[in-house]
Order: structure tokens, then C-alpha cells, then sequence
């Protein structure tokens, strides 16, 4: 058994390296212990078919705070941000495209085609959103307070979120209030006229969730991605060389600033004596002690498997329990021979850079969803769909292109049959190629390799316990205060000198460092009021 460290870190995604950069630039010695052979979690670059690289899961950036940008000064680390001009394309059955770009202005001239009245109001769809989302902006950024005994902190940064919302007019105040609880399909139709307009704008509310656009609470998640970026259609950001690129630059920075990194090293258990945590011991039986440890392992991983759950209260081990983390989202990476041709995009390959979603209509997100709740995969599915080989060359060869592609519902439990059976993957394989083919029919024959990842295999390769991409449900019952758990949202664990730094914590939003950092953030304050 080695001496104890200062702070061990369980996982080495992309939080796990914010929170290891922020307390190594403290003063402190984090070990980061990663399963998996390289860093990353979900942000990574892999090679998935000879000569051709994917960011394997996520795709898009969150988009990264930009304090965690600024202090990690991940670019000194070769960090080469990419930002397409066009942020979605919405397709049509009919043959129409629809192209959102990033530009508000350049995006209601292309709305105005379809529809005059819907470019009006995404303007002020987008100045609606901005200004009722500024609050949200700041919450994410804090410690939620405690509930029972706030601290006088926590009373005056509540205080200023309130002078915050108070500012912003009576109008702004009473949109977020009412938008919050709403079905987001009710939220976009109060402006929208066009079904494919309402559906680009929709999807953010439900994607990487258990939840239609019809389900309650889809407001709440819209405006959690509207407080990163405002933009109605959302944003894109992609990185040269891949998501990858971000999480590698993110572990040079937190070594340069005193962190040790292992991969290849997989924790097996949190070990706890006198109900505070020691250390962790590894496969293959090694033994490392810490002060403190930090999981950036989902809530349940870290305290219904790596701890012992006789360790936990009843009522509280029951509440995790009954933690809502049930992926919806498989994943398919194509390696094509070309770039196919899209119906209604008529040659125009910016259209293309950004995300390409099939989800025309709301209904049809919502039929989408209702197969999920069954248990079966949507047979007409929500995708997202990225050909990053358009903006990043080096990730196929000359001429090749590779295609990323969020398939929704994927449902983690099945209720006929398992993902462990090839025949369920390779069905929803072609049925993610199917759909794709309604809008651009040459691409089953510009196929050369594929990779499917399923719901399981986010589980039992990635370590997102249920399939779930963000670590749990983003829901109305489990954000700020109540993520994970009431009373436990701050970032601490009923077991002593255990902490979360994982998306199972607020905000929880995605590939951002925002958990992470708020996590490192209140440790070292933890760290710093205890007695010497």
C-alpha cells in the first residue's frame, strides 16, 4: 500500500480532468485513475475502421465553459476549436431542407422561405430565450444551496440570483417561471407555425432523454441548453481531430499543473473505514490511499457498487435506488466511400457541416418516443447526425468521409430480447441506415464499415450505468438542489471524504466541465474550513 495522496479521482472524463486541474493548481497532488487506455470518458477519438477516426460518442461540444477554457489554456495544448457557420439542418420527407445557421439573421432569411411568420418571431424567439435563460446562466455555475441550513453564502448568492431575475422584467421572470414545467412542444408552438420549425427548435428539449416533446419538464431542459448558448437551433462545436482532442488537452493541462494520470486502471472499490473513505483498490488487487476521493463515476456506480451499500441509510441508498438513469440513445459511426447527396440540401455542402436532424415534426419525435416507453426501439427514429470528415479532414481518408449519428429511442431495457444478442444491433443498424435513406438514398451503397454502440455497451465500455449519457435523467425532479439527490446536491456523499465530480452532479448538462468544475470549486473550500 503506497503513502496516502492528496485526492484520488475515479474516472478520467473530461469533469475528472477539470476537478484534477483545478485542485492541482491549488496546492494539491491529484491521482486520476482511468479504466479505460486512454482519458476521455465519453470526449474521445478512436479509430473505428481502418483509416478512418469518429468522436466515437459525443460529438458536439457542450459548449465548454469558457473559464475552463481560459484557465486550462487548452489551447496551448493544441487545442483547435471548430465552429461551422450553419448549426443545424432540419430535413423534410418532402424533400426540403431546412437550414438553420448560426447567424439569427441568416437563419430567419432561410425560415422566411417557408414560412414569413416564423422568421419574425425566431428572432424574437431568440431574444425571448437569451434573456429568460440569464438566470439559469448563473445558477449553473453554482453550489446549490443547502435546504435545510443554508449557509450565509449560499443565502446571498440566492439573493442575487433573485436581484438577477427581478432585472430582467416582469415578462422574462414570468417566461422562465411558466416555461419551466412545460411540455416543449407546447413552448415552440407559442411561436411557431411551421412543423419543421418547431421540431428543429424542440429536439434540444428532449435529446439524450427518457422524455417526448409532449412530456412535462422538456421546457426546463431546453432552457438548460438555451442558458450555454442561446441559439434557438442550438450550436456546434466541433474540435480538430475529434472530441478526443479536448479531453487530451485536457490532461496535459492538469499534468503540467501537478496531476498524475494512470490509464489502464480500473477501480473496483472505494475502501472506507469509521464511514469516511481511505483510498481505492484496483483490479489486480493494488491498494492506493488517499485523503479524499473523487468519483467521476455516475452517482449509483459510485455508491451502490464501488462502496458498500450497507455503508448508506436505508432511505437514502432507496432514493438512489430510485435514481432515474435509463439511456434512450445508441450510437452509430459509418466509414463512407463518399459524401451521399441529401435531398433539398441541392449541392450546398455548408448545409452540411453543422447537425443534420430527421425529426420533421413534433409528432413524429413524439411517436418516436412512445416506442421507447414499451421497450422497443423507435422504428422511426430521431437523429442527429454529423459528417465531421467536412470540417476536420484528417479523420478519413482523401475523398472518404465519416458519418456520426445519435439514433433516439434506443431503450436500455428491451422488452423482447437483449443488446447482447447481434441480430437487436445489427436491426438497429438498419433501421438508423433506413431512416437516413429516406432523405438521401445513395447511402446504404457509400457504406464501408460501421461500428453500433448500444445502450449496454455505454454501460459496460464506457461506464454510463444504464446507457445514460448525462449520468441520470434530466428532469424537474432531478436538477440543482435535487442532483443527485436532495440534500445531497453539493457535490458531497454521506460517506466522509467522498465527493462526485461527474454529470450526475449539477449542472449535468453534457460535455461543458461545468460539474467539474463546481465540484473542485466547493472541495477545496470543504478543504479549507476544516481544522488543521
Amino acid at each position: 500500500m503506497t503513502d496516502a495522496r492528496d485526492a484520488i479521482i475515479v474516472g478520467g472524463g473530461h469533469n475528472g480532468l477539470v476537478t484534477a486541474f483545478y485542485l492541482a493548481r491549488a496546492g494539491l497532488r491529484p491521482l486520476v485513475l482511468e479504466r479505460r487506455e486512454q482519458v476521455g470518458g465519453a470526449a474521445v477519438t478512436e479509430e473505428f475502421f481502418p483509416g478512418f477516426r469518429c468522436s466515437v460518442l459525443a460529438h458536439s461540444s457542450g459548449p465548454l465553459r469558457p473559464e475552463v477554457i481560459r484557465d486550462m489554456q487548452l489551447g496551448k495544448y493544441g487545442l483547435k476549436l471548430i465552429t461551422p457557420a450553419v448549426a443545424v439542418t432540419a430535413l423534410s420527407p418532402g424533400g426540403r431542407a431546412l437550414v438553420f445557421y448560426r447567424d439569427v439573421e441568416k437563419a430567419a432569411q432561410e425560415i422566411g422561405k417557408v414560412s414569413p411568420a416564423d422568421a419574425s418571431r425566431y428572432r424574437e424567439f431568440h431574444e425571448a430565450l437569451e434573456k429568460a435563460s440569464h438566470a439559469v446562466r448563473k445558477s449553473l455555475a453554482l453550489t446549490p444551496p443547502a435546504i435545510d441550513h443554508p449557509s450565509p453564502t449560499d443565502l446571498f448568492r440566492m439573493l442575487e440570483l433573485g436581484r438577477l431575475l427581478r432585472a430582467s422584467g416582469k415578462t422574462n421572470t414570468y417566461n422562465l417561471l411558466r416555461w419551466t414545467p412545460m411540455a416543449v412542444a407546447d413552448l415552440v408552438s407559442e411561436f411557431f407555425q411551421s412543423e419543421l420549425v418547431r421540431a428543429a427548435t424542440a429536439a434540444r428539449g428532449i435529446f439524450g432523454t427518457f422524455l417526448g416533446p409532449w412530456s412535462a419538464g422538456t421546457g426546463l431542459v431546453l432552457l438548460l441548453r438555451a442558458a450555454a448558448d442561446a441559439n434557438p437551433a442550438g450550436g456546434t462545436l466541433f474540435a480538430a481531430g475529434g472530441m478526443g482532442a479536448i479531453t487530451q488537452a485536457m490532461a496535459a493541462a492538469a499534468r503540467e499543473a501537478g496531476a498524475e494520470i494512470r490509464t489502464s486502471a480500473e477501480v473496483i472499490k472505494i475502501t472506507v473505514s469509521n464511514g469516511g473513505a481511505e483510498g481505492v483498490v484496483l483490479r489486480g488487487g493494488e491498494e492506493i490511499r488517499a485523503r479524499i476521493v473523487i468519483s467521476n463515476a455516475d452517482p449509483k456506480r459510485t455508491l451502490l457498487k464501488l462502496t458498500d451499500p450497507l455503508l448508506l441509510v436505508p432511505s437514502f441508498a432507496r432514493k438512489l435506488a430510485n435514481y432515474r438513469m435509463f439511456g434512450t440513445v445508441a450510437k452509430v459511426n459509418l466509414a463512407l466511400d463518399g459524401l451521399p447527396s441529401f435531398a433539398g440540401v441541392n449541392g450546398n455542402l455548408e448545409a452540411l457541416t453543422g447537425r443534420i436532424q430527421v425529426g420533421p415534426e413534433i409528432d413524429y419525435l413524439e411517436r418516436a418516443f412512445d416506442d421507447s416507453k414499451y421497450g422497443i426501439c423507435s422504428r422511426d427514429p430521431y437523429l442527429e447526425i454529423t459528417i465531421p470528415s467536412l470540417s476536420d479532414p484528417s479523420l478519413a481518408p482523401e475523398g472518404r468521409h465519416v458519418m456520426s449519428i445519435f439514433m433516439q429511442y434506443a431503450p436500455y431495457r428491451l422488452k423482447n430480447g437483449s443488446w447482447r444478442d447481434e441480430n437487436q444491433r445489427a436491426s438497429l443498424g438498419n433501421t438508423v441506415i433506413r431512416t437516413i435513406a429516406q432523405y438521401a438514398p445513395d447511402l446504404p451503397g457509400r457504406i464501408i464499415g460501421q461500428q453500433i454502440i448500444s445502450p449496454l455497451d455505454l454501460e459496460e465500455e464506457y461506464g454510463l450505468t444504464g446507457g445514460h449519457i448525462f449520468h441520470g435523467e434530466l428532469a424537474l425532479d432531478q436538477v440543482f438542489t435535487m442532483r443527485p439527490i436532495l440534500d445531497w446536491a453539493r457535490y458531497r456523499t454521506p460517506i466522509t471524504n467522498l465527493y462526485l465530480c461527474g454529470s450526475g452532479t449539477h449542472p449535468g448538462t453534457g460535455l461543458t466541465g461545468g460539474s467539474g468544475a463546481n465540484a473542485a470549486r466547493e472541495i477545496l473550500r470543504n478543504l479549507k474550513s476544516r481544522p488543521r
